[in-house]
């Protein structure tokens, strides 16, 4: 299909119908209270109860409440059902509750229930150390392209106008910063990065997902030595930008109040299944869901 936004109906209906069964296919560090947090964001602007407050587009909820000391007391979402709750209808089962700060009840506000465009879990967890991911983008890909394409004349043109200049924004899926081919590369660099944590670091564990533009790469196995703290994961960024010219984005592997797509989310902006995926030959067009209508 061609690639779209997903209309509100598609997005409720992903969420409730076909979204549940790949909830036991989740990675075990996935849990209801294992992240730190779970995060949604919004297409349209959503208000909360407190008047002076703006609107929200993105939204983050801790899994649990905390004593003065920073220890855990009490869990937000009990099962993962609650966190699907939360998913489908996030002003109406926010972890908030009667707090100012809550998303505003729709039916008070007689405006419609905000949809997820896009669904994320804190990659720091209660549970296990921070978990380590090195996120590849398709659109960084096209800009390299572009940039490597264009003449060096039009050099000060900004990156839309560049885009548009090298023929990325007509090429499929028109109208997206990227073309299919920028999406498959950024997945065969993840598969590189894969083979790197293998062969370069002895990794028993590892994890790519396609994440709707791109790719995700884990290493999941857990260093005693230090716990990939943050001055191993700048000397690990710096192996993977410099020696081997990958194109990550450094700040997602290295900053612990990151957030990456929960697999198995929909990508609402291209109507796709965020998924883990065992090859680089994998063809993103099947990644769409069957609640969506082509």
């Amino acid at each position: 299909m061609t690639w779209r936004q997903a209309t509100r109906e598609e997005i409720y209906a992903y969420y409730a119908e076909e979204f549940p069964r790949y909830v036991d296919n989740l990675p075990e560090f996935i849990t209801a209270d294992g992240p730190k947090q779970y995060a949604v964001a919004f297409r349209d602007p959503h208000p909360v109860r407190k008047d002076d407050i703006p609107d929200k587009d993105f939204i983050r909820r801790d899994t649990w409440q905390t004593d003065a000391t920073g220890e855990r007391t009490t869990a937000e979402f009990s099962t993962f059902e609650d966190v699907i709750e939360f998913i489908r209808h996030p002003a109406r089962n926010d972890p908030l509750e009667r707090s100012e700060f809550a998303l505003a009840d729709p039916e008070v506000l007689e405006e419609p229930d905000p949809r997820p465009d896009a669904v994320y879990y804190a990659l720091d967890h209660w549970e296990r150390p921070w978990v380590l991911l090195v996120d590849i983008d398709a659109k960084e890909i096209a800009r390299e392209r572009a940039a490597d394409t264009v003449s060096e004349d039009v050099s000060d043109q900004d990156d839309d106008a560049l885009l548009e200049t090298a023929g990325i924004l007509d090429a499929a899926p028109a109208g997206y910063p990227y073309a299919f081919e920028d999406v498959d590369r950024a997945i065969e660099f993840g598969f590189e990065v894969r083979d790197i944590f293998e062969d370069d670091f002895n990794a028993e564990k590892t994890l790519a997902v396609y994440s709707g533009q791109g790719i995700h790469v884990y290493l999941l196995d857990t260093d005693l030595a230090h716990r990939y703290d943050e001055q191993s994961r700048e000397v690990l960024n710096d192996l993977l930008l410099e020696t081997y010219e990958i194109p990550i984005d450094p700040v997602v592997t290295a900053d612990r109040r990151r957030v990456a797509r929960l697999p198995y989310s929909l990508h609402a902006d291209v109507c796709s299944i965020v998924q883990p995926i065992e090859s680089p030959d994998f063809d993103v067009r099947s990644a769409t869901p069957e609640v969506i209508e082509e």
